[in-house]
């Protein structure tokens, strides 16, 4: 099963997809974490990277999907990918299809977690106190919400248009946020 986890920062999506690789033994596809991972490997795919990142410029759609390419073999092993952070764009969301359906393969279901925006902000503030992490300042967040709001929003229509999104309530515990999740995906 290829699942996507689909919300705003903060809400939840790192927590949850923790959760499936732990219960399902699916493979956890963050882009980010791919991108560090390439980066640390040293292959030629991860020089690029590297040489990109120096630079401060964005990776590009390609270079994405290419290290997404790279760990399909491993998610189709483990029965199933949860991607996470990805994709963020329509193209992005192309992209994946093409790829997927090159491999015999689909998105089975997406999953939106839908947070309220002040809570966002009010989850922001507190793990900035309790873990001071530099990067955790409202404004910074809300920064990475508008961006989130203005280029990942239109998957929506997108998926709807497919009868793959599914909305949870993002706003409940861990656990009633898990059994939701757990209930979308027929488990």
């Amino acid at each position: 099963m290829n699942v996507i986890l689909f919300g705003p920062p903060n809400a939840g999506k790192g927590t949850q997809a923790k959760r499936l690789v732990n219960e399902y033994g699916w493979v956890h596809l963050s882009t980010g974490d791919m991108l560090r991972a390439a980066r640390k490997a040293g292959t030629e795919l991860g020089k690029q990277v590297s040489a990109i990142i120096d630079r401060g410029d964005l990776v590009s759609d390609e270079i994405v999907i290419a290290l997404i390419e790279e760990r399909l073999p491993d998610a189709e092993a483990a029965g199933g990918a949860i991607f996470d952070g990805f994709p963020r764009t329509i193209a992005q969301a192309e992209a994946l299809d093409k790829v997927l359906e090159s491999r015999g393969k689909k998105i089975d279901v997406v999953i939106r977690l839908d947070v309220d925006p002040d809570e966002l902000t009010r989850r922001v503030e507190k793990r900035a106190k309790e873990e001071g992490r530099p990067d955790d300042t409202v404004e910074v967040f809300k920064n990475r919400l508008d961006t989130y709001e203005a280029e990942t929003a239109p998957l929506i229509p997108y998926y709807e248009s497919q009868d793959k999104l599914v909305n949870v309530d993002g706003m409940g515990s861990v656990e009633d946020v898990a059994a939701s999740i757990d209930k979308a995906l027929g488990r």
